[in-house]
């Protein structure tokens, strides 16, 4: 876990064009190769892309902030043991055994970044998105981490700390982002619509976009 409590933030040029990166490249001439052989289903794959992005997760993640937005006592419990709390809620299995829940406050925000890899909570998130795995983000992240949200659109007021949090194979985190403001009589399903995926990231706050597999840079720089 790295700690860090920038007073200013750097500005990158985000370029985007339609080329493949080369490992996208490989990965659609490998399924191309495959389809024509009959050996695997796109159907069956998009299928499968489908259930992790939309419905294993993020879904299930903004569950659990929808959950510690409106029971103090589960929120007391996520912070003592995510893994059991999340677990409660049906939500474990693969790459989300052993989980730490981060709350943002009035004075801290937290980035989760993994520098190593991409160690990333599947049962509470989905499939990670491709800007996660990016060398680009897993350094910058915890460099500049001001200058790397101010490029997700989140400029944080000056005052307020960054905390970067390093997932690893044996821990993994899921940020509690903020409870908008004027949305406490709202039952947990309505809250629940309010999380994003990158929220739980922590490239976003709660509020500013529906859950979605889309809506982020898919590389930085």
């Amino acid at each position: 876990m790295h700690d860090h409590d920038h007073d200013d933030h750097h500005n990158y040029d985000h370029h985007h064009d339609n080329r493949y990166s080369d490992m996208q490249a490989r990965v659609k001439a490998l399924e191309t190769l495959l389809t024509e052989k009959g050996l695997i289903d796109p159907g069956a794959i998009d299928a499968i892309v489908e259930t992790y992005e939309r419905k294993v997760g993020p879904r299930n993640g903004a569950r659990v902030v929808a959950k510690a937005w409106s029971n103090p006592e589960f929120a007391d419990w996520l912070k003592r043991d995510a893994t059991a709390a999340i677990a409660s809620l049906g939500f474990t299995g693969r790459q989300g055994e052993h989980m730490r829940a981060v709350f943002n406050t009035p004075d801290t925000h937290n980035l989760i970044v993994c520098t190593l890899c991409s160690c990333y909570p599947w049962s509470v998130l989905g499939l990670p998105p491709v800007w996660y795995k990016a060398p680009a983000y897993r350094s910058r992240a915890v460099i500049d981490p001001r200058g790397v949200l101010a490029e997700f659109g989140l400029v944080l007021p000056a005052q307020k700390k960054v905390r970067v949090w390093d997932s690893t194979a044996e821990l993994r985190y899921l940020v509690i982002p903020e409870q908008p403001a004027g949305t406490e009589g709202l039952d947990e399903t309505s809250l629940a619509d309010l999380v994003s995926r990158d929220a739980m990231i922590g490239t976003a706050i709660a509020g500013s976009s529906k859950i979605s597999a889309a809506g982020s840079p898919e590389a930085l720089p």
